[in-house]
């Protein structure tokens, strides 16, 4: 790897949100051609994948350039959840992320993510054995509640019980969940937005870091919630609209960010990518998570249609990607406002 990069104190005031099948290694190498700063999460990994999955690198392996990094972790047994944030404290991770969010019924099954809101005592042992295994910090991303939970007090409930076994940072994800009635997907749009439970939270424990999660797409909109919260996490916008990354090291830590426009960025990568691909990896592994770095851009079309129709060709090499950003006009290199 070749991106430079610069080790910071574990900052959290902009993260980009753990999401399944879309914060791999690959994504995560890409968004530090746009951000120094923020911090970055692996997608969920369950405890059941560490222990038992091989190897291990599949599950765990990242490059130095992606730090400062959390892994997030699903399960729900104490003994297990210990024994992977000593692993993963020992493969370099910065912060452990426990998944008390993720409303998917295949992992409910296994008292995995936003079921566990229904058992903050379990959520609290969890933490505490964590927290003896590890020295980094450890942290729970949650929703303001499932189900029949409707209420502040619901949600109080939990963050004082889960506080009790030592965890003093929340990030929360300012939706409810249904986990009967709504598929996971639409527990991402449906259930309403509820800022105001999540700052009156924050308002009722100021000893506490509470973050807020959900529906945030613009940087000044993220910019107004720091005047309510600690810290602020974006999901797929991150994702699907990536340039938005490239203003936030200016914006929230006052430093210019690595990359003056997207050319910059996609350029950036390359070494990467000649790496990834001397390794055995597919040229769309790691293309497709830079399909929309040129939305609204005269030729972005081209360049995201060229990479879909050709980066997952047996034998697909850098000419591909070289070939993609030929398509796009040279306006594209200039600046875009994101905030």
């Amino acid at each position: 790897m070749t991106i430079e990069n610069k080790c910071f104190a574990l900052d959290r005031t902009f993260s980009v949100a753990p999401m399944m099948d879309w914060t791999t290694r690959d994504y995560r190498a890409f968004a530090r051609t746009l951000t120094r700063r923020a911090l970055l999460y692996t997608e969920m990994v369950t405890t059941g994948a560490i222990l038992h999955g091989s190897p291990r690198e599949r599950f765990l392996g990242h490059d130095a350039v992606e730090h400062p990094l959390a892994l997030q972790l699903g399960g729900s047994d104490p003994g297990e959840l210990a024994e992977c944030a000593a692993i993963a404290e020992s493969w370099g991770y910065d912060e452990i992320n426990l998944n008390v969010g993720c409303p998917s019924d295949r992992v409910q099954n296994n008292l995995i993510g936003a079921c566990l809101m229904a058992y903050p005592d379990k959520v609290a042992a969890a933490v505490r054995a964590m927290k003896a295994a590890v020295r980094i910090p450890v942290t729970v991303k949650c929703r303001i509640g499932i189900d029949a939970q409707d209420e502040d007090a619901d949600l109080e409930r939990f963050v004082v019980k889960v506080a009790e076994g030592g965890c003093d940072t929340f990030i929360v994800h300012a939706r409810k969940a249904w986990l009967e009635g709504l598929s996971p997907k639409e527990n991402r749009d449906i259930p309403p937005l509820n800022y105001p439970r999540v700052h009156r939270l924050k308002a009722m424990h100021p000893e506490l870091h509470i973050g807020i999660n959900g529906g945030l797409k613009r940087l000044a909109e993220c910019q107004a919630q720091l005047a309510q919260v600690d810290s602020v996490m974006v999901g797929r916008e991150a994702y699907q609209n990536p340039w938005l990354l490239a203003a936030v090291d200016e914006t929230f830590y006052g430093e210019p960010g690595p990359a003056r426009t997207r050319h910059e960025a996609a350029e950036a990568l390359r070494p990467y990518i000649a790496e990834r691909l001397a390794e055995g990896a597919r040229l769309n592994h790691v293309t497709r998570h830079l399909l929309g770095l040129f939305q609204g851009c005269p030729g972005g079309r081209r360049f995201r249609r060229h990479l879909s129709e050709n980066a997952h060709r047996d034998g697909a090499g850098l000419q591909v990607f070289d070939d993609a950003l030929g398509l796009v006009a040279s306006t594209a290199a200039a600046p875009v406002a994101t905030l």
